[in-house]
């Protein structure tokens, strides 16, 4: 088993040393009706200025999702364009695909290979590589995808976009790729590539990035308690890690709907409903695509069932989420309270998410300024 490491660049090439959890912002730009002409120009600038100024108070992450078809909560089907507009406005900040839905015809592996070392070249070498595969057909099908085999396509792709990276002369002949010998250019600025990422909603899939040797990227809407078994789940497995790529990436990143004010009740009740429509608007979709199918592959039992009619009847009101800590709001000291929850089970990174719903511009940028001015500190000293 290859040995867990830093994050190696040629420009310069130096190890990021891991000192303490670091934190990052996660944007799905949620464009909630009613629509104008300029709206989604207006989402997409402001979260450019949202992730400059997080970089400036001490934010050292940025995560862009990628989903297709998605209508008011995230409008993200080009997330390296996005990243790549962020990359010209940061300069230290890492900047992560946040996933990569790894399906052709979506997106080819050669593809990928490509735009993915383009931003790591653009970016001076700040990407971090998350992969996935969508938990609903719903994103996959209208580009005549077969949900039933995306498990397979996904590892096949992740198991030679690195050698694409490594190798100046690459070939293959698997299953669903064929590809004759071929130089794939450009080539990543980091060395010998971004770190790979795996996103884990499911139990099953935590154990399967601990295996690949793969960075977790969790979700905290269920709360501490489901999360910690996942965690367990993927730490139990990197011990026998097998990596796909070069390197072991032994680390954990926590995404968690985050908003700071200087009144706890007063934000509360201003960040928590957003939250919850994103939540409830999300669900709604994908238990309509899921009552479509009388058939459902094993490895979506677990996306199907959560995203049940029944499922969705039975989650709280947005007070339940955040005293759970599923949420993260309210004052600073409410914040950091929560997030000591999760620190116990020391992940490298705590991801928010603050672009929700109708939260308004200049209220995104005081809460990112306050968690850069009251809570990252508490973290940072530890």
């Amino acid at each position: 088993m290859l040995a867990a490491s830093g994050y190696n660049t040629s420009a310069p090439n130096r190890m990021l040393e891991m000192d303490g959890m670091k934190f990052g912002l996660f944007f799905q730009f949620q464009v909630p009706r009613p629509w104008h002409a300029r709206k989604e120009y207006e989402v997409f600038r402001n979260a450019i200025d949202q992730a400059a100024l997080a970089e400036q108070v001490g934010f050292d992450y940025t995560w862009v999702a990628e989903h297709h078809f998605l209508e008011e909560v995230s409008h993200a089907g080009a997330s390296d364009l996005l990243l790549a507009a962020m990359a010209e406005h940061t300069s230290t900040m890492r900047l992560g695909l946040g996933v990569v839905l790894m399906s052709s015809p979506l997106n080819h592996p050669l593809r990928v290979a490509e735009r993915v070392a383009t931003l790591d070249v653009l970016s001076n070498g700040r990407v971090e590589f998350g992969t996935g595969r969508s938990s609903t057909p719903y994103q996959l099908t209208p580009f005549g995808i077969d949900f039933s085999e995306t498990r397979a396509m996904w590892e096949e792709a992740l198991e030679i976009i690195p050698k694409m990276w490594m190798q100046e002369t690459f070939e293959h002949q698997g299953r669903y790729y064929t590809i004759p010998p071929r130089n794939v250019i450009p080539k990543p600025l980091q060395q010998p590539h971004p770190p790979l990422w795996l996103a884990c909603i499911q139990p099953e899939t935590a154990t399967l990035a601990g295996r690949k040797g793969l960075g977790a990227l969790l979700m905290t809407f269920m709360g501490p308690e489901p999360v910690a078994e996942r965690v367990d789940l993927y730490r139990k497995a990197l011990e026998n890690a097998e990596p796909v790529g070069a390197e072991v990436n032994d680390r954990l990143a926590l995404f968690a709907f985050a908003f700071c004010g200087e009144r706890d009740a007063e934000t509360r009740e201003l960040a928590g409903p957003e939250a919850l429509w994103y939540r409830e608007t999300l669900g709604e979709i994908f238990s309509r695509e899921w009552e479509r199918h009388d058939t459902v592959p094993d490895s979506y039992q677990y996306h199907a069932r959560v995203h049940s009619r029944g499922e969705q009847a039975r989650r709280g009101d947005y007070n339940s989420y955040i005293d759970s800590g599923a949420f993260c709001m309210g004052d600073p000291d409410a914040c950091i309270r929560i997030i000591e929850r999760y620190a116990a089970l020391k992940p490298e990174q705590f991801v928010m998410i603050m672009q929700a719903g109708n939260l308004p511009h200049e209220k995104i940028m005081e809460s990112i300024r306050l968690f850069g001015k009251h809570v990252l500190p508490e973290f940072k000293r530890r």
